[in-house]
């Protein structure tokens, strides 16, 4: 029997022997292609995050509109009027010279010369009384725009006033708000730019659209009036007043068995008034109302100040800040005053008329003196 002898080569268990090649016919192994990178997927926004984001850009194109109107608005108003260097005649004249026709204090040199202070307003507050004719509640307010100050001077409604005829209380007489305006300006020797006069109906409108104010209510008060159909009846403390008690609260003066206060105590409560309300106005919450503000102010205010005025006083009011930059204060004096057989006339005090004046009302480059201003005097004294 042939035996046959075959080559076999060893190889692992379970393996298959390729077919040989030739050392020439080895070719290089074909490399793998990759994979191709996936595309890490972009996290999906809640609908909450687009709808924020899509405000923050409204926001953003809404506030860039807003800094452009403002600035256009601040390049196009104009800078309001101040009045000329000088007083209005008590007898009803044209404006003359605050002094001897020189316009000087006196002497004559130029370190006398009265010259406004450019940027400085005085602006006379008046409100009118139940029957709305008489002018009950009198004010003047000077604003520093460069400064950013205010200050409030209250002038009592008895003030003596030198008139050679007729009731001298500042309050009554003829010529109405014209004529009151042209008395405060003689006193004190100051030009007044411009008026605000609002009636009792205006004023209770524009607290109830504030929506009411915190007050200190400064005593307790217990007053029936009923031929005005005047009952006021509060406890003293921090309450939060409606324009309806805002303003029965601002015409308290004494109580029904007489005490109370004077009339100064009722203009200083006013003025805290004034002041509480100024802050609620400039305070944010109050911007939703600005509609609501000019109706009842075209309804119930009477004013010279023009369109371009109020925006010039707003823009500039921006930057006011009433806690630190408002100061208030009643002219000092006596109300026992006796002049020509006319009671209880409220005679300014000169020293501290003339000192209040110079630091609230600083409208002049240069202070104000005695020789500036035109006080009454008493005859007597009750």
């Amino acid at each position: 029997m042939e035996e046959r002898y075959m080559d076999v080569s060893r190889r692992p268990s379970g393996r298959r022997a390729g077919p040989s090649r030739r050392q020439d016919d080895r070719r290089p192994a074909p490399q793998k292609r990759r994979a191709p990178a996936r595309k890490t997927a972009r996290p999906r926004r809640s609908p909450a995050v687009s709808l924020l984001i899509g405000l923050y850009k409204v926001l953003v194109v809404v506030s860039a509109l807003i800094v452009a109107v403002y600035v256009g608005l601040r390049l196009m108003v104009k800078v309001p009027e101040q009045k000329p260097v000088g007083l209005p005649d008590q007898s009803g004249g044209q404006v003359s010279p605050i002094v001897d026709g020189s316009g000087t204090n006196g002497s004559g040199t130029p370190d006398d010369v009265l010259e406004r202070r450019k940027g400085v307003y005085n602006i006379f507050l008046a409100a009118t009384d139940l029957e709305g004719y008489r002018t009950d509640t009198m004010m003047v307010l000077c604003y520093d725009t460069n400064e950013q100050t205010v200050g409030v001077i209250s002038i009592p409604r008895d003030t003596l006033v030198a008139r050679e005829s007729g009731n001298p209380h500042l309050v009554y007489g003829k010529g109405g708000l014209a004529k009151r305006i042209e008395d405060v300006s003689h006193m004190l020797g100051i030009p007044i730019d411009y008026y605000i006069k609002v009636n009792i109906k205006g004023f209770i409108s524009l607290v109830d659209d504030l929506g009411g104010v915190d007050f200190y209510v400064p005593c307790d008060m217990d007053y029936d009036d009923p031929y005005q159909d005047l009952h006021i009846h509060y406890k003293q403390g921090q309450q939060k007043l409606n324009g309806q008690q805002a303003m029965e609260v601002a015409r308290f003066r004494k109580n029904n068995d007489g005490s109370g206060y004077s009339d100064v105590g009722r203009t200083q409560t006013q003025q805290k008034l004034l002041v509480a309300l100024a802050k609620k106005v400039l305070s944010w919450n109050s911007l939703t109302k600005i509609n609501s503000f000019v109706e009842t102010f075209n309804k119930n205010v009477d004013t010279d100040l023009s369109l371009n005025d109020m925006l010039y006083f707003a823009g500039q009011a921006i930057d006011l800040d009433p806690s630190t930059g408002v100061e208030t204060g009643t002219l000092p004096g006596r109300g026992d005053g006796v002049y020509r057989g006319y009671i209880y006339c409220y005679e300014l005090d000169p020293e501290g008329t003339l000192e209040m004046v110079n630091r609230m009302i600083p409208c002049y480059t240069r202070p104000l003196t005695l020789e500036d201003m035109r006080l009454a005097k008493a005859s007597s004294y009750k």
